[in-house]
């Protein structure tokens, strides 16, 4: 095999590369019409970081209150359409809690999670709260509780849970699953689809 013929598949897997990155869509501000998928509500009346995701086939965006709200959604076995992108809200670019901005967005899978702060999202609840800097999320968890992780860390069980941010997070023994040996993997199986 000649070092052309290496060259030329490496610049077209390249160009692939790239090809598939301009693709993707880019994150849209929020506005007044910008309502959460599960609450109906104007998101920009809620505080704390959003989240916003693109599907494939439809025009515009799903809008969360919550960044946690976004990600349950993105991993509930029920959830059929593919998911082109997820953006988050990058806390890394606001001081303000109640009013962090219309347009400063970042991939979910790029940001740096705290998880079990005293923080609550939009809704109330726990949040997930998203940076682009680890430092900054480190100095985020310094001053209101929780831990630093990646998305692909962050737990379902850490998702799905319904206690306050001020409770230990709830995490659901193993007994409680089904007997189903696959179940886990059928499920996870369903998401991916």
């Amino acid at each position: 095999m000649s070092v052309l013929v290496v060259a030329g598949g490496l610049l077209g897997l390249a160009a692939c590369q790239e090809q598939v990155a301009e693709t993707l869509p880019p994150p849209l501000a929020m506005t007044e019409e910008s309502v959460g998928h599960f609450c109906q509500m104007n998101i920009l009346e809620h505080p704390g970081p959003k989240a916003q995701i693109h599907l494939e086939g439809l025009p515009y965006p799903l809008f969360f209150s919550q960044v946690r709200d976004g990600i349950a959604y993105e991993r509930m076995p029920e959830q059929n359409y593919k998911i082109r992108v997820i953006y988050v809200t990058d806390m890394s670019k606001t001081t303000d809690w109640d009013n962090v901005g219309e347009q400063n967005w970042i991939p979910a899978v790029s940001a740096h999670y705290v998880v079990g702060s005293r923080m609550a999202g939009g809704m109330g609840s726990p949040e997930l709260v998203p940076f682009s800097s680890p430092d900054d999320a480190r100095a985020f968890a310094d001053q209101y509780g929780g831990q630093v992780m990646t998305l692909g860390d962050v737990d379902d069980a850490l998702v799905f849970s319904n206690t306050t941010p001020d409770a230990p997070v709830n995490v659901p023994e193993a007994a409680n699953l089904p007997e189903d040996t696959d179940y886990r993997s059928r499920l996870e199986s369903l998401r991916k689809k």
